[in-house]
């Protein structure tokens, strides 16, 4: 009779293939790609070396899994908060709830606009929040087939903000562009911004009020990118009032909280 594995052994081996998976994304956050060797992984999830080709076939496989997890992370609550249908992922990669912005997406509501904020706000709180994931995400040296998945994962986030951008445009809220053009152009200036190789990666706080300013001048900037003014949105520069409270959309002068613009 041919042997069949039980229940709890599937069980044991999914436990053990999700610690490689969060011990190799741990090691990315804190040492990039490099540092994330099978040797290292295996150590850090106190398993031996020979284990973790038991779940993956090569390091190739071990990252480009831990890239996509990740990455799919990123990418759905962006979505959900944007209201833009997104492609559905694995179970196991529900968000972090020890992470900024991670709990449970707001329903999306507002203008466009407003749904556009919102999403730059939430991709600048989480990057400066995991500033080595991040990077590791956006710009570090990789596998060529992390860059394969890196490609996607940009193009995901531009999308989301495409989209909103088309549906400003299509409501009257913002100025006719090329949606696509706009929402590369944001893609790569927040990323430049928050972990390029000339971004201020070491002088940006990771938390706290004086993350909240870098947020202001993040979606100012992102406004002004799309031609809508970050003044009457209630996204003043930080120098130019208070700072709104994370996770909030402040209303434009002279509307009640709560508003669409």
């Amino acid at each position: 009779m041919p042997y069949r594995r039980t229940t709890a052994v599937d069980d044991r081996l999914a436990a053990a293939r999700e610690r490689l998976i969060v011990a190799a994304t741990d090691l990315v956050a804190d040492t990039g790609w490099a540092g994330a060797s099978v040797t290292a992984v295996a150590a850090a999830a106190d398993m031996s070396v020979g284990s973790v080709y038991q779940h993956f076939p090569s390091k190739s496989a071990l990252v480009v899994e831990v890239f996509r997890r990740a990455a799919d992370r990123e990418a759905t609550l962006i979505s959900a908060l944007a209201a833009v249908p997104t492609a559905a992922v694995p179970t196991a990669a529900v968000p972090d709830a020890t992470v900024p912005g991670a709990a449970e997406a707001p329903a999306a509501g507002g203008d466009p606009v407003d749904r556009l904020v919102q999403a730059v706000a939430l991709f600048t709180r989480r990057a400066l929040a995991r500033r080595g994931l991040a990077y590791a995400l956006l710009v570090a040296p990789s596998d060529p087939a992390v860059e394969a998945e890196r490609l996607d994962f940009r193009r995901r986030y531009r999308d989301v903000f495409a989209a909103l951008v088309r549906e400003g445009v299509e409501a009257g809220s913002l100025p006719a562009q090329d949606p696509m053009v706009a929402a590369a152009a944001l893609t790569g200036a927040i990323g430049e911004v928050l972990v390029g190789p000339v971004s201020m990666t070491e002088e940006l706080p990771r938390g706290g009020r004086e993350a909240e300013r870098v947020v202001r001048e993040v979606v100012a900037m992102a406004l002004r990118c799309v031609g809508a003014c970050p003044v009457e949105r209630g996204w003043p520069s930080f120098s130019a009032g208070p700072v709104p409270v994370a996770g909030q959309v402040p209303a434009p002068a002279g509307r009640p909280p709560g508003g669409t613009g």
